[in-house]
């Protein structure tokens, strides 16, 4: 099919189909007048007409069909009208159980709300009571240990515990036997005499003219021993001379010792020194017993009495000397220091005591701590120092052993206020077991394989406490066990040094016992009245508690020797 230019069918194209078209309207019209056509509009009549009935048929059947179905239809909609108001009414209901339900949750909340406030209120409270409870247990816990503490689990002496102080307890086991001596034992008899006077008595007649009795050859000896008191006075007279151009007197030079109209020997002066210094007695009831002893001849003042501790003192400058030699040739010294009364000052008596050379030095200073040590052996000394954990003696000596008897009494106190604790438990019984090997060696020299072991189970013992108060720290109201560990650690060293040497005591009982010299003496005097005489009883204290630790059985004698010396000057 052809098209022009401008896009257009040509004209013989168009004349074309309008013949075709032409031709076919005339086949048709042919077609329309013929037998056929006619066969077959009859034919397409019937078929028409069968299928209008059938139509109809079927539309009957629709119809009914559609009657039932509007008859199902509205049985339904009546159902489903039945359906909706019966669950509009359940969505009614619900709704208002849900709303009934909202509105109690709505007051469940409230009241949870104003639960939850007062939950945190209590809990609040309950903290703060917490915490007060704690802090109160706490301070219970800090003053039960206060009241508690005494001399067997504190460093405090037995002899200042007060009222209502816990019994010394008797460590003797009971053996069930009576009191006193045991048979088999051969006992403690007193010594005999010589007698001053003896006596014989006759023979009673009925044993000695009864031939039934002989003499044995025995003879039974018992004496009754008693003390005279004598005064004896020893007079020397001069004849006073007068110059006739001076008028001055003169007379004959007198012996030494007789300075004055009346002056005392060196015996009545031993005698009231020991009872001043070693009965602690005053020097009133000094002087009121010898006047009752002498009847009556013996009156010496009290002034003199207080002056004998300087005299003393300046007349036994060798013994002085004697004891600081053997206190600086010790292999140890136990050293303490313990407090004095000088004219209403505090000042200290620094306690130097040798285990090894039995001898003691007691020095009064003014403070304790470096200044205390100046100047007394002590500073210059060159060996183990034995103390109570004053680390002002760590500055001094070379080596330190720490009192492990204060080490128990606190390990005790530990125990008492931390019984929750298992380390404190094993240190006391690992200590103990350290001392009682100690007590044990005699004059053995201790094993290396036993100190190898000591310091092995000691420093298992020190971890084992680290644990523990790393989970638990310590309660700020009771620190006194996690102190003593924390000193365990740090002066771990000056802990076992004794189980090395035989030499080297493991406590500070020593110095404390030589303390109680002093302490007696101070308990008599209440206060020193000057510096000078505190210093001389000092002196006097050491002096004579050497002789008696040296077993000079003649204290007396001694001490007599000094007085009888001359005078040294101040």
């Amino acid at each position: 099919m052809k098209k022009d230019k401008y896009g257009f069918y040509t004209t013989d194209y168009i004349w074309a189909l309008k013949l075709e078209n032409k031709n076919l309207r005339a086949q048709l019209d042919a077609f329309r007048k013929g037998h056929s056509y006619q066969l077959l509009l009859h034919f397409c009549d019937h078929v028409t007409k069968k299928k209008d009935a059938e139509i109809r048929a079927v539309q009957r059947q629709v119809a009914i069909a559609q009657n039932e179905t509007i008859s199902s239809r509205n049985a339904w909609s009546q159902i489903f009208d039945d359906l909706d108001k019966e669950h509009k009414k359940e969505i009614k209901k619900l709704e208002s159980e849900i709303s009934r339900r909202d509105r109690r949750i709505l007051q469940l909340e409230q009241q949870c709300a104003d639960a939850k406030d007062k939950e945190a209120e209590w809990r609040r409270k309950y903290y703060e009571l917490s915490e007060k409870t704690e802090n109160l247990e706490g301070l219970n816990k800090k003053l039960t240990a206060q009241v508690n503490k005494d001399f067997q689990n504190s460093s405090i002496p037995s002899s200042k515990q007060g009222a209502g102080r816990k019994k010394i307890p008797n460590g003797r086991e009971k053996t069930g036997r009576k009191r006193g001596g045991q048979p088999g034992h051969a006992g403690h008899r007193l010594t005999q005499l010589t007698p001053t006077e003896s006596h014989h008595l006759p023979n009673p007649k009925k044993y000695a003219n009864n031939p039934e009795y002989y003499p044995t050859g025995n003879t039974i000896k018992r004496q009754k021993i008693a003390l005279t008191i004598g005064v004896e006075v020893v007079e020397y007279t001069a004849t006073e001379f007068r110059s006739r151009l001076t008028g001055s007197r003169v007379h004959a030079e007198f012996p030494e010792g007789y300075d004055t109209d009346i002056s005392y020997d060196s015996s009545v002066k031993a005698f009231a020194f020991l009872l001043s210094n070693e009965g602690n007695m005053a020097s009133g009831k000094i002087r009121e017993i010898l006047r009752e002893a002498s009847k009556g001849r013996l009156n010496i003042s009290e002034a003199t009495i207080n002056g004998l501790a300087r005299e003393f003192s300046l007349k036994s400058p060798d013994e002085r000397k004697k004891i600081i030699e053997s206190i600086m040739e010790s292999p140890a010294l136990n050293v303490d220091f313990t407090n004095a009364n000088v004219n209403g000052s505090s000042k200290q008596v620094l306690i130097v005591a040798s285990p090894s050379a039995n001898a003691t030095l007691l020095v009064g200073r003014a403070n304790k701590g470096h200044k205390g040590i100046a100047g007394t052996p002590v500073e210059g000394y060159v060996g183990t120092l034995v103390h109570d954990h004053d680390t002002t003696f760590y500055s001094y000596g070379t080596g330190h052993q720490e009192c492990m008897q204060h080490n128990i009494r606190y390990l005790i106190g530990s125990i008492e206020n931390e019984p929750e604790r298992k380390w404190n438990k094993r240190m006391l019984e690992a200590i103990r077991g350290f001392i009682h090997y100690w007590n044990g060696l005699g004059e053995s020299d201790p094993e290396l394989e036993k100190i190898t072991e000591f310091k092995k189970l000691y420093d298992e013992i020190l971890e084992e406490a680290k644990e523990e108060y790393e989970n638990e720290p310590p309660s700020d109201y009771y620190r006194d066990g996690y102190n003593l560990y924390l000193r365990l650690e740090k002066y771990k060293d000056s802990q076992l040094k004794f189980i090395e040497d035989r030499n080297i005591p493991h406590n500070n009982s020593l110095a404390e016992r030589k303390a109680r010299l002093y302490k007696r003496k101070q308990n008599q005097v209440m206060a020193f009245r000057s510096e000078e005489n505190f210093a001389y009883i000092c002196d006097a204290l050491s002096i004579i508690d050497t002789m008696r630790q040296q077993e000079d059985h003649d204290i007396y004698e001694n001490v007599k020797m000094i007085f009888s010396r001359k005078k040294h000057s101040d």
